[in-house]
This record gives structure tokens, sequence and C-alpha cells, in this order.
């Protein structure tokens, strides 16, 4: 699989980039070895990532979300954490029943 990803960094800013293993990669930027923005920026935070099984659809949408402006992005951010949030409660419902 490949994954499209945005960090939180410790300043506040947002990065975008693309990967095969969301976990490894935030690994490696907050050991400083990840991308040359980020190392100033340390520590970083894993806020967003999309599900690609092509290469190419994932490099596509890292162009996409890195055009988009900052409140794009972030109001982005809030739309998923809130899907997310409604399908784990939904899981848990499930599991009750």
């Amino acid at each position: 699989m490949n994954y499209v990803y945005l960090l939180r960094c410790a300043d506040g800013s947002l990065y975008c980039g693309w990967t095969t293993d969301p976990e490894k990669r935030l690994a490696a930027h907050n050991a400083g070895t990840g991308a040359k923005y980020t190392r100033s920026r340390l520590p970083v935070e894993l806020v967003y990532w999309e599900e690609f099984t092509e290469k190419n659809d994932a490099l596509r949408r890292e162009r996409q979300i890195k055009r988009l402006r900052r409140q794009q992005k972030l109001a982005m951010i809030e739309e998923w954490k809130e899907g997310r949030e409604q399908c784990s409660s939904e899981k848990r419902k499930n599991r009750k029943s």
C-alpha cells in the first residue's frame, strides 16, 4: 500500500509526504532522518493519511494536497478526524450489541 500523510510540526506548520509505511516514516521524521523541512521542527505528529494501492495515485494526491491552502488542509484534517471518531464509536456500539 501507498500512503499520503500530513504531519503537524512542533511549530504548528504542516508537512505533506508519501510513504509505504506510515509508522516507520513517522519514526524517521522524529529521529531527524526524515525530510529536511521537519528536522528543525521536531517533534512531528501524524494527523492525516490516505491509502492508495497505486504509487502514482498517491503521488498525484500528494501534489493536490500540497497545492491546498493551510485553512483547506486544516479543514480536511478535522473532517477526516471526525469521520474516524464516528467510525470508532460505531464499532464500539456494534461490539456491545
